[in-house]
């Protein structure tokens, strides 16, 4: 599986695809200059039971860490992996 991040200046997404096929997505709005918000996270037909919206959810808090961003998961499935690795993504929840 691969993940790219697809940045533009007001909203942005990590796509994840395996052999050339979108498997899901998660999109977000750039809230600031030093946040961003969760709004979207989907795994497409064909990717259950492959951790797709995890993944992508990670992608975003890798990025986080690597820019200096905070993050504000508002999609129900962000606020989710958040709620449940708190100690771990503390560093970057807004």
């Amino acid at each position: 599986m691969n993940i790219e991040h697809q940045p533009g200046e007001h909203k942005g997404r990590f796509v994840i695809t395996e052999d050339g096929k979108e498997l899901g997505e998660m999109t977000y709005v750039v809230s600031g200059p030093d946040r961003i918000t969760i709004d979207h996270t989907e795994g497409f037909p064909g990717s259950e039971g492959k951790g797709v919206g995890r993944k992508l959810v990670m992608a975003s808090v890798e990025y986080a860490r690597a820019n200096g961003l905070k993050i504000i998961p508002l999609c129900p499935f962000a606020k989710k992996v958040f709620e449940r690795n708190a100690d771990e993504l503390a560093d970057v929840r807004a």
